[in-house]
């Protein structure tokens, strides 16, 4: 198995890479990768650091979460930190062509977008839940990057740090836009997914699974669909209106109602049977989402 080789810091991938010192310790960009003796085949890397890269010309396979994935003309991938990539074939990126750009979440601490960062689930994507962009909507986060590079490139003030989260937040809001454009062209393909997760719910709990494994996470869910837990609550969400989390506990309520007016079955019983490890929990969620206790439902 390949070792872990870890990257805390800007100052580190920039020695790592071979690259110049940074002018910013917590944000850098970086258009074209120098030669390095680093043996990207020994090597997976993680990071603490938010990365947002959109290369054109490059080539190579990066396994990042569960998959493989090549890089496309107008494509960007996002990373968080604590994520793993490693590198199947070697890696080439001689282009100026594209960008990658590296955050620390540090940048972000005395920020708005420090609390906001979390709603951009782009982040916890898998690779092939990449972004695929358009040439305007390229020329418009390449004008984004060139402003915050510019100040990068010019000595740091008073107001360098609030133009470059501004920057950065509009870039990260026009990859959610573009996300939601791309969900959307995709429609057709998207109505098959919802219609695969109906019946993996009901195929989960047709078989019992739940009585060993609880009721199912989004990240089960995502796992049983080969896409990642928020990229699947995404997909549902715009598609449906609902996240994947409000899928399983409608879907769940369905079945409960169907077992405490078709069966004998005590509450608690009725609780177990559906995978809640605690009757009070499940009584909790079904007068949250229907407005009675179980019991008031069936004596009704």
């Amino acid at each position: 198995m390949k070792d872990i080789f870890p990257i805390g810091s800007i100052s580190a991938l920039h020695k790592t890479f071979g690259l110049p010192k940074p002018s910013h310790p917590l944000i850098s960009i970086v258009r074209k990768w120098p030669k390095s003796d680093f043996d990207f085949g020994k090597f997976r890397l993680t990071s603490d650091l938010y990365v947002v890269s959109l290369k054109e010309n490059f080539e190579g396979v990066i396994q990042y979460g569960r998959s493989s994935y090549d890089f496309e003309d107008g494509t960007l991938v996002f990373m968080g930190p604590g994520q793993v990539a490693s590198f199947e074939n070697p890696v080439k990126d001689q282009s100026d062509a594209g960008w990658s750009m590296f955050f620390h979440p540090d940048l972000l601490r005395k920020s708005e977008l420090a609390r906001k960062i979390r709603q951009f689930a782009f982040f916890d994507y898998v690779a092939n839940e990449a972004l695929h962009v358009s040439d305007n909507e390229k020329a418009m986060l390449n004008d984004l990057v060139e402003k915050i590079d510019m100040e990068l490139r010019q000595n740091i003030d008073t107001h360098s740090q609030e133009l470059i989260i501004v920057n950065l937040e509009s870039i990260l809001k026009y990859c959610r836009r573009y996300y939601d454009r791309q969900f959307f062209t995709r429609s057709n393909l998207n109505k098959d997914f919802v219609a695969r997760f109906e019946e993996y719910l009901e195929a989960y709990f047709t078989s019992d699974e739940q009585l060993t494994a609880g009721i199912p996470t989004i990240s089960q869910c995502g796992d049983a669909m080969n896409m990642s837990g928020p990229y699947l609550s995404d997909l549902l969400r715009l598609e449906t209106g609902k996240s994947a989390k409000e899928h399983i506990h409608d879907y769940v309520i369905d079945q409960a109602k169907n077992r405490l007016l078709g069966t004998n079955l005590t509450v608690g019983e009725v609780a177990y049977s559906l995978g809640f490890e605690y009757p009070q929990h499940f009584s909790k969620l079904f007068k949250v989402k229907t407005g009675v206790t179980p019991s008031d439902y069936r004596n009704r």
